[in-house]
């Protein structure tokens, strides 16, 4: 039985009352001998109500109309004035703010859109299938192949091939029309210049450092025949990693906030990004140097060095990979020092060229050899002259300072700067001239290749007339 107050709605098998406040409780309404609750006290519902719950009534299969009306069973009590119940509303998701959406854009375009390295899966073609009547031969398998070309990076590679699988063509099979099955077709990859390709094991396949190179990744398998029993082999099946390793003549080598930017600007047309904190360039930035005559020298700035770097601490080999395939280094350095934080040592110009010949040596030895100039950055600074004599003092004989460093931190050998010049990218002193020993510095080691070049042909030729 409601009580008083309750929400009555009429339904077949039975009444719910609904408390008017909401509660959601209810209470089943004693049947009656027809199967069917009879009206709640003080329902005004009327002979409607009454006649469908009635034994032969409309909504028993008595009457022509088997189902009650709508209005019969849906339609509450009229003494109630309560408002009927309603489901709340689920309240709706909260939208990300724009200032995130901006934000998240923004971090793809500095830190996303440059890629030196790709995990690919390749796998060359099956061979045909011989034919054991006439002793038929099938065809070879597809081959996989790289090709460098211009005007193309990783990223593109990446976004054209998104499964990054490179599967060759499936050789023909021997038939009766063709007893030699045709090989199947090759998988031609273009991928950029300056790319090494090695196996996940470390082992180098090859190189492409020019445009039009051709490197074989997965050979095709061999097409069925006799000695096979005329089954076909499999193709090569591998996963190999795509290295890209900048071409450029010079590398900008240094600590954070050395200047290495604003030094790019200044020399070239490239615009990286500038400002007053460490790590600012996260990735390599290539400029060109245009000289009057036309002559054009490329010049890559990579991201600061730190200490320990040659064992993959901050940005380690992640960058220093790319000093490699570089002709000519230059050191960038503060004439005022460099210290990385609160927590770190601070270090004078002369201990900041140690620490990073001493990184480079650890790397790879190899990079000693090159060709390296010396660029001293902020002589605007208070006391910069005075930083620079001490410096220069410190250079004629390096051994004898070699006490300021750590035993572990002193390389085995020092570089020898064929130039070393005084600059300020804040006030453009020294630019030009920079310029300058730049170009002198590439043109002479060109000389001495083609120097080299001939008298090697020179050699060949005397050889075979002997």
């Amino acid at each position: 039985m409601a009580a008083s107050g309750a929400r009555c709605y009429g339904k077949f098998g039975g009444t719910k009352c609904f408390s008017p406040h909401g509660t959601g409780e209810e209470a089943a309404a004693p049947r009656g001998l027809s199967g069917r609750s009879p009206p709640p006290a003080g329902c005004t519902r009327g002979p409607a109500w009454a006649t469908a719950h009635q034994p032969g009534g409309p909504g028993l299969g008595g009457g022509a109309n088997r189902v009650p009306p709508i209005s019969a069973v849906t339609e509450p009590c009229e003494s109630l004035s309560a408002p009927p119940l309603t489901r709340p509303r689920p309240r709706p998701r909260p939208r990300p703010r724009r200032s995130m959406v901006r934000a998240a854009r923004a971090l793809l375009r500095k830190y996303g859109n440059f890629v030196d390295n790709l995990r690919v899966h390749v796998k060359g073609g099956t061979g045909g299938m011989g034919y054991p009547h006439f002793g038929g031969e099938g065809g070879r398998g597809g081959d996989v192949w790289f090709v460098a070309r211009e005007k193309i990076n990783l990223i593109t590679v990446k976004a054209r091939y998104p499964n990054k699988r490179f599967v060759a063509g499936t050789g023909a099979n021997s038939s009766v029309r063709a007893l030699k099955g045709d090989k199947g077709k090759d998988c031609e990859v273009g991928v950029p210049v300056g790319i090494t390709v090695t196996t996940d094991d470390g082992e180098e396949i090859g190189e492409l450092n020019k445009a039009g190179d051709r490197l074989l990744v997965a050979r095709g398998g061999l097409g069925g025949e006799l000695v096979t029993n005329f089954q076909p082999s499999k193709g090569q099946k591998r996963i190999v990693r795509l290295d890209l390793k900048l071409i450029a003549d010079v590398g900008l080598v240094g600590f954070p906030n050395a200047g290495k930017s604003s030094l790019l600007s200044k020399i070239s047309h490239a615009k990286p990004q500038i400002a007053d904190y460490a790590f600012t360039t996260v990735k390599p930035e290539l400029g060109k140097i245009m000289y009057p005559d036309l002559k054009q020298i490329s010049v890559a700035d990579l991201p600061g060095l730190i200490e320990g770097a040659h064992v993959n601490r901050g940005m380690g080999h992640k960058f220093l990979k790319h000093v490699e395939r570089t002709k000519q280094l230059l050191f960038v350095v503060d004439v005022s020092g460099f210290q990385l934080s609160l927590k770190t040592m601070f270090r004078t110009p002369f201990e900041t060229i140690l620490l990073l010949t001493k990184e480079l040596e650890l790397y790879n030895e190899k990079l000693q050899t090159k060709r390296a100039i010396l660029a001293v950055n902020k002589m605007d600074l208070p006391n910069a002259q005075d930083n620079l004599h001490e410096l220069m003092k410190q250079l004629q004989k390096p051994q004898d300072f070699f006490h300021l460093l750590q035993k572990e931190m002193i390389p085995q050998s020092t570089i020898e700067f064929k130039d070393i010049i005084a600059i300020s990218t804040f006030t453009g002193e020294g630019i030009e001239e920079l310029k300058t020993c730049i170009r002198n510095s590439l043109d002479e080691e060109r000389e001495k290749e083609n120097e080299e070049y001939h008298k090697k042909k020179l050699d060949i030729l005397q050889a075979l007339e002997v």
